[in-house]
């Protein structure tokens, strides 16, 4: 017999050159279409505060807005005041910052169990980051790499959570 599942349940339909999901709760997700990425299994859901990170004009717009609509308000930057809920990382190899320093930033602007993920150019890229140097870098700051999806055309993303918690 199959299992309940909580999470929002999504139809897609098209929208110009978006896929749009829908929950059926006057809520929808838009995702680009040439991505078959379900964006509501980030893990997020309606009412968390989500902080972005590393934001420039290279992110993907239309992943940002689909994670607005599932939580149901902006995203919040790097100068929030307050913990959040999640963490979103847009982060490149050709950047200045180190990537443990990030990632260990990261878990105190964040609620226990709170969810990181880590969006980053996919392989042939500019600023890609090799999948090796983001597990290295996870383990040092205490974290675990566990999950690597393709989120958009140019970006991946990999969810880390702490080496004590579980999946």
């Amino acid at each position: 017999m199959p299992m309940a599942s909580n999470a929002p349940k999504f139809k897609a339909g098209k929208r110009s050159s978006l896929t749009v999901l829908s929950t059926g709760r006057n809520m929808e997700a838009v995702v680009p279409s040439s991505s078959s990425f379900d964006v509501a299994s980030l893990g997020f859901t309606p009412g968390q505060i989500v902080q972005e990170y590393g934001w420039d004009d290279d992110v993907d717009d239309a992943l940002r807005i689909a994670i607005e609509k599932i939580v149901g308000s902006e995203l919040v930057d790097e100068d929030y005041g307050a913990v959040s809920d999640g963490v979103i990382a847009w982060c490149r190899d050709d950047e200045e910052d180190d990537l443990t320093d990030l990632l260990v930033d990261l878990q105190t602007v964040l609620t226990p169990g709170g969810l990181i993920w880590l969006f980053t150019p996919k392989t042939g890229r500019p600023g890609h980051i090799p999948q090796g140097d983001i597990v290295e870098a996870a383990a040092t700051a205490g974290l675990h790499a566990t999950s690597t999806y393709p989120v958009a055309d140019a970006w991946s993303a990999t969810k880390l959570v702490s080496s004590g918690r579980s999946r």
